[in-house]
């Protein structure tokens, strides 16, 4: 049997398969509130065969979106439209995990087909967004407000009920967005952080919110379901963030109580030039996984089967997770088990069996 399809085991839950959807932003939510196009995106790759599927960034507070149509569940009311997709994707087989997230200075903008590049005004919607300094990721975008020092517990507090509603919903998985310029990720890194206080300076200081934030939503979730972390595993730019501490801070998530982490890259800041190609992330989740002594999971560019069944097979990564090639093939996971010369059958529900 192909390594791919061997199941994977984090804590209590098992992963039928070691692929998963990579959450990406859907810009379809009114007011945080998951709708039918929710169902139908998570629940088609749920029924493809995937092992995990996860949502995009859900918000953990409304002035944490990216955009005014991003998901949330910063409110009791969003859980039963995720409960909905949750147990759908149950029926199907697959477990399903939701990514928590804060936008932080990248937050208030337009979604991306709006017709309109960077901040969103007040009069259509526009908030007014918060970082670690008040200096706003581009021109375009909002000048955030500089996170006070008395203010870090209230974006702990949002995480920390979130991940209360996430079990209420029926999540298998909740994963920490660290990465990609948002909220926590701007506090990691030098280039965005210059703060001189206990949440900037050196290592400790830069990581102390995203520490803390992981601290409380482990004290909020089940014991025996897995906690992720996603990390940009560098910056991509000199005197940010790297690899070795991409490394170190595994080391300090593992000891903290999460499971895997989840290795992207880049995103803090615009114009930075990103070496992308097939398998470019993929040195960050093997180091990550044979240095810091932590499951991880590779993304980016992985698009074949005989790609994903070589990172998994030569123990670079414990998952693969997949974007845009799930856009185009809902049921990538089935195609993959026949290219693999493994058996699909149990891939399929049984209404699509005579596919099989």
């Amino acid at each position: 049997m192909a390594a791919l399809f061997d199941p994977l085991d984090l804590r209590g839950l098992r992963l039928r398969n070691r692929i998963a959807v990579s959450p990406m932003c859907q810009y379809s939510a009114e007011d945080g509130f998951a709708n039918d196009w929710h169902l139908v995106h998570l629940g088609a790759r749920a029924a493809g065969g995937a092992g995990l599927v996860m949502t995009e960034a859900t918000a953990v507070e409304a002035r944490g979106r990216i955009s005014p149509r991003d998901l949330g569940l910063w409110r009791d009311e969003h859980v039963d439209g995720l409960a909905r997709i949750t147990r759908f994707a149950h029926d199907v087989g697959a477990s399903i995990g939701v990514q928590l997230a804060h936008a932080g200075r990248k937050a208030s903008t337009w979604h991306p087909w709006a017709g309109q590049r960077g901040a969103v005004p007040p009069e259509d919607g526009g908030w007014t967004v918060v970082g670690p300094t008040s200096t706003p990721f581009a021109p375009d975008y909002p000048v955030p407000e500089a996170l006070r020092p008395e203010q870090m517990s209230e974006v702990v507090g949002a995480f920390e009920a979130t991940t209360a509603r996430a079990v209420d919903a029926g999540f298998d998985v909740v994963e920490v967005h660290g990465a990609h310029g948002y909220l926590l990720h701007s506090f990691l890194s030098p280039l965005a952080n210059t703060r001189d206080d206990a949440y900037g300076g050196d290592f400790d200081g830069r990581t102390r919110l995203l520490r803390e934030v992981v601290t409380a939503v482990r004290r909020a979730w089940p014991e025996d379901r897995p906690l992720l972390v996603r990390l940009s595993s560098t910056d991509w730019k000199d005197g940010g963030w790297t690899g070795d501490d991409t490394v170190r801070l595994a080391g300090v998530l593992r000891d903290l109580g999460v499971d895997l982490v989840d290795c992207s890259s880049g995103g803090l800041l615009p114009g930075v030039e990103v070496p992308v190609a097939p398998n470019y992330q993929v040195p960050f989740a093997r180091r990550v996984r044979s240095e810091a002594g932590i499951a991880s999971g590779a993304v980016g560019m992985i698009t074949s089967a005989e790609q994903a069944e070589a990172i998994v097979a030569r123990g670079e990564a414990d998952l693969v997770l997949l974007a845009r090639e799930m856009l185009r093939s809902p049921s990538w996971p089935q195609h993959a088990a026949r290219a693999l010369d493994s058996d699909a059958r149990p891939l399929f529900p049984p209404q699509y069996l005579r596919a099989s």
